[in-house]
């Protein structure tokens, strides 16, 4: 993970780290009573994922549990955000959701990390922000990780790895992913 401006680095045995793990244990909580709900409980899903992410989603809102997240306060969304079943998002870094957002079934945004030298790999977690943007797909299985923008109506192949940066309008695919061609409104389904 290359250091920028946006890394944040929790060092082990701090305040921050202790506030962090406070959150993880909150979460956890929160996630399991979210993830014994059925489909058919969509307005408690609705209410218990305000909980977890400290405001409650607009009403075109959909998570299809179970799902899976070191803290939730860090998850931010736009309107009518489509979550399917068995997503894991590590949001230490902090998620930014655009509107009309679908993410498929067994999707990880993963913002957290530890210091690749060996010696430092024990001495605490850095994290970096996710951008999805506004009707973006991101197909199932696809990992994002930390730093990384997807932009405005960007499509996220199926069991892609997103180390980068992928621009609007784009399908990337692939690990690493890397952009495989422009999308426009008269792209063919695939």
């Amino acid at each position: 993970m290359t250091a920028d401006r946006r890394t944040r680095v929790i060092a082990r045995g701090t305040p921050e780290s202790a506030a962090m793990l406070a959150d993880i244990r909150r979460a956890a909580r929160i996630t399991a009573a979210l993830n014994r709900l059925t489909f058919d409980d969509a307005a408690d899903i609705r209410a218990l994922f305000g909980d977890l992410i400290g405001r409650m989603p607009d009403e075109g809102f959909m998570l299809v549990p179970p799902f899976h997240t070191t803290g939730g306060a860090g998850i931010r969304l736009g309107r009518r955000v489509f979550i399917n079943q068995n997503c894991t998002f590590y949001d230490l870094g902090g998620i930014d959701i655009g509107d009309d957002v679908l993410i498929g079934p067994n999707v990880s945004l993963i913002t957290s990390g530890h210091p690749v030298a060996p010696a430092r790999r024990h001495t605490g977690v850095t994290a970096r922000p996710i951008t999805i943007g506004r009707n973006a797909w991101i197909a199932a299985g696809a990992i994002i990780i930390g730093g990384v923008t997807v932009g405005e109506n960007a499509v996220i192949a199926a069991g892609a790895v997103v180390t980068r940066d992928v621009p609007a309008n784009t399908l990337a695919g692939g690990n690493p992913a890397r952009v495989i061609r422009m999308i426009g409104e008269d792209a063919a389904d695939a």
